[in-house]
């Protein structure tokens, strides 16, 4: 006997001292081995480098604190998707993340957190793992540069390589690992009573008597465990796609495939795409699999349902996941993704302020970021929501944070809106630091020669950062040699003042703040004044004043004077803000803002629900590069659209929504500690647009069905203006006693659906892809008759 200290058969918890004989222990290595090695191939990275090495792990320096660095052994599990690393919390010994849960990997001091805990002699050793949702980041130092480096590199490589699997690449992966944990005697063979386990993992309840057929079916050597290609056999019963075989079949005309001619029909017929035989033969070269049928210019059944898993099937219009719009209107022509109080990570009262929320949203493709600033210690400017306790951080590291990541996801313009509460000298420091950090990347004059009469268009601002606050004086000053005043009094933000009167019964007069001339001077084509009426901006305002609206104020005048506000927006920006009483970053519905061309919609990012939903959906299309151009009738001055009280236009387009909701696959587990939850799934669709257009069905709900529930329902959706309208699939877990609990949803313009049988990834309540669900349905977009 010898003594091991080690993995158990899962490779899950690190035991204490085990007792295991040496012919069990170097079995139990040759099966991780295998294991591991099976997967890395399946991941492309069979035999690399980058990978062995995480498979064998290492210790790091786990650092929370300038106190708080502890040594921890870190380890990529034989799975090649979740990490184990040790723990010494009590009841926490052994502690996992998938590599599903990882949003990115930065190397060097560049989290919050390392960048205070750490002294910039330790930059090479030093990198973040940084993880979707709120889940804190973790901020590791290696034993050398290069060490860094290679949890680095393979780190990365296996996240781009997961990434870049197909979503049937996905769904078997998840399957095979869910087959493992099922096995739980590691033996390779699975016995009746796992495969019973192994259901309740992926999701499906099943009687015994289901689960005995299948498992009989699959067990050709009657042995009474399933092994080698029997557990094959078992993963095509279970994943055979019964909806799929009956649209295959129907066009499938050429032995049991489909030729060049059939697939080029069924484009025509069901997908309504103007389909050449040309685009049907590349279709075939791109999706099939076999490489005899590929040669014959055949799709088999199999290609034909890769086909339908990949971007060509799915209900995004895949020219619309690249810029596809016009990018060179002016910047009001379009709605701009835009963050209200960025710097929070939680509620407005109490919660944390964090450089971290600003590179979130930044990497969400926001384009408009809030900098409430105020007065630090030091004589330092710092961020943090004023009267409360939310936490503060330091005005110059937001401003480096910005910089770093402003262009990653998005190449266009981003606006950094200054609520400004600072003496004189902050300012200058303020401005000071944004012309050091943004360089030449700061907008700091207009562009051209001579005075504009309109905004530059968001391809001429490329690389840009615009700041929005208040002025001295008007920008003819820049062409004219009367840019000589000095600071003087302006009145206070519009925002800054509406967060005084919160909870106070009497109005009190605005306040007046002094600005300092350095900080007015890179203010050029957002300029903040207050808002008057319609016809006041019409009259007096330049096309770069802009007024801030709280959310009550802005929808009363969408209510009353649609039309007015709509005209408003043709030729200046508006910004609107939610109201000061959401201490608890709740939001607004955006909808009925962008109905009447607002452009600056400011939501709080940090608040998963539905707001947000609509706002990353409006988004979405446009290469996700957070500006999407307004339908021609909010930017053509001779419209008269109303969206509360519809006309003959050309915004009027009557047309007939057909949804046939037919299946889901592999939905999520809600409660996953209660081991026989199983979900009992309803879809519902929802319109929104201008309120005519406003419309919800749902489903039944099927009991104890995530893996494969059908549903076979149609709906009808009557649709006035469709350049306006939304549409969000909402999947949910079914409770007769309580509210229902969300599973996933997805949401986007209706102008990106693309027709016929499509699939429809899921996304998490923090915005996230849930690896192998989705939405299987029919779509029709019709002229209404």
């Amino acid at each position: 006997m010898v003594v091991y200290f080690g993995w158990n058969h899962n490779g899950v918890k690190w035991h204490s001292w085990e007792r295991w004989t040496l012919s069990q222990e170097e079995a139990f290595q040759e099966q991780v081995k295998k294991v591991a090695k099976e997967n890395g191939k399946r991941l492309g990275l069979e035999g690399d480098a980058d990978l062995q090495f995480l498979l064998v792990g290492g210790e790091l320096v786990k650092i929370r604190s300038s106190s708080w660095k502890k040594n921890r052994f870190f380890k990529l599990q034989e799975d090649c998707k979740t990490f184990w690393h040790e723990s010494h919390k009590t009841f926490r010994r052994n502690q996992t993340f998938s590599i599903d849960d990882i949003d990115s990997v930065r190397r060097g001091r560049q989290s919050e957190g390392l960048n205070k805990h750490t002294e910039p002699t330790v930059e090479e050793k030093c990198f973040s793992i940084i993880f979707k949702g709120r889940k804190k980041n973790l901020d590791l130092m290696a034993a050398s540069g290069g060490e860094a480096k290679q949890w680095v590199n393979g780190l990365e490589k296996i996240i781009s390589n997961m990434r870049n699997l197909s979503p049937q690449q996905k769904s078997e992966h998840w399957i095979i690992n869910c087959m493992r944990k099922a096995d739980k005697n590691g033996d390779d063979k699975m016995t009746l009573k796992e495969v019973k386990h192994f259901l309740r993992q992926i999701n499906v309840e099943v009687d015994d008597t289901y689960a005995e057929e299948i498992f009989k079916k699959s067990d050709k050597s009657n042995s009474g465990t399933l092994e080698g290609s029997e557990i094959k056999d078992f993963y095509n019963l279970l994943t055979h796609r019964e909806e799929v075989d009956v649209i295959f079949a129907k066009y499938a005309k050429t032995e049991g495939q489909m030729s060049v001619r059939d697939l080029q029909t069924f484009l025509l017929n069901e997908q309504r795409e103007p389909a050449t035989i040309e685009d049907a033969q590349k279709l075939i070269e791109k999706y099939e699999l076999d490489e005899k049928a590929k040669q014959n210019k055949r799709m088999s059944k199999d290609g034909f349902l890769m086909y339908l898993h990949q971007e060509d099937g799915s209900i995004l219009n895949p020219a619309h996941k690249h810029v596809y719009q016009d990018m060179h209107q002016p910047l009001n022509h379009y709605y701009i993704s835009s963050s209200h109080n960025t710097y929070l990570m939680e509620d407005q009262l109490k919660g944390p302020s964090s450089t971290e929320a600003y590179i979130k949203a930044l990497m969400k493709s926001c384009r408009c970021v809030e900098l409430d600033c105020w007065d630090g210690a030091n004589g330092e400017p710092v961020i943090f929501h004023g009267h409360t306790l939310t936490s503060k951080v330091i005005f110059r590291d937001v401003i480096k944070a910005i910089k770093d990541y402003a262009f990653k996801t998005s190449e266009y313009p981003v606006i950094l809106s200054l609520e400004n509460h600072c003496t004189l000298d902050q300012q200058k420091l303020m401005a000071h630091h944004l012309i050091s950090i943004l360089g030449d990347a700061l907008v700091t004059k207009p562009l051209g020669n001579k005075m504009p009469t309109n905004f530059p268009s968001p391809e001429e601002l490329k690389g840009k950062f615009l700041i929005k606050g208040k002025r001295l004086n008007k920008l003819e000053a820049f062409f004219n040699n009367n840019n000589t005043v000095e600071e003087d009094t302006v009145s206070e933000d519009d925002e800054a003042a509406d967060c005084k009167e919160n909870g106070q019964k009497a109005k009190p007069k605005k306040s007046k703040i002094k600005l300092a001339k350095q900080l007015s001077d890179i203010v050029i084509y957002c300029k903040s004044v207050h808002f008057n009426g319609f016809e006041h901006a019409k009259e007096n305002q330049e096309f770069y004043e802009m007024s801030s609206l709280k959310e009550s104020k802005a929808f009363n005048l969408a209510e009353t004077s649609a039309t007015a506000f709509t005209h408003h927006n043709m030729d200046k920006l508006s910004r609107i803000y939610p109201a000061g009483t959401r201490t608890d970053s709740s939001n607004y519905n955006p909808v009925p803002m962008w109905n009447v061309g607002c452009q600056i919609v400011a939501l709080n990012f940090q608040t998963a629900c539905k707001e947000m939903d609509l706002n990353q959906g409006r988004f979405l299309p446009n290469g996700f590069c957070g500006y999407i151009l307004k339908p021609e009738f909010q930017r053509n001055l001779s419209s008269q659209f109303d969206p509360n009280a519809l006309t003959n236009g050309p915004w009027l387009k009557r047309k007939t929504f057909h949804v046939m909701v037919i299946s889901a696959q592999q939905l999520p587990k809600i409660n996953k500690d209660k081991h026989k939850s199983i979900v009992d799934p309803l879809v519902r669709v929802e319109i929104h647009g201008v309120p005519g257009d406003i419309d919800s069905q749902e489903t039944r709900h099927i009991d104890n069905n995530g893996f494969n529930p059908m549903w076979n329902q149609r709906f009808e959706f009557e649709i006035h203006v469709p350049e306006l309208v939304m549409v969000r699939f909402v999947v949910e877990d079914y409770d007769s006693t309580s509210q229902n609990d969300h599973i996933g949803q997805y949401c986007l313009p209706l102008t990106s659906v693309q027709n016929g049988y499509r699939h429809i990834p899921l996304l998490t309540k923090r915005g996230d892809v849930i690896t192998s669900a989705g939405l299987f349905v029919h779509l029709m977009l019709i002229d209404a008759q």
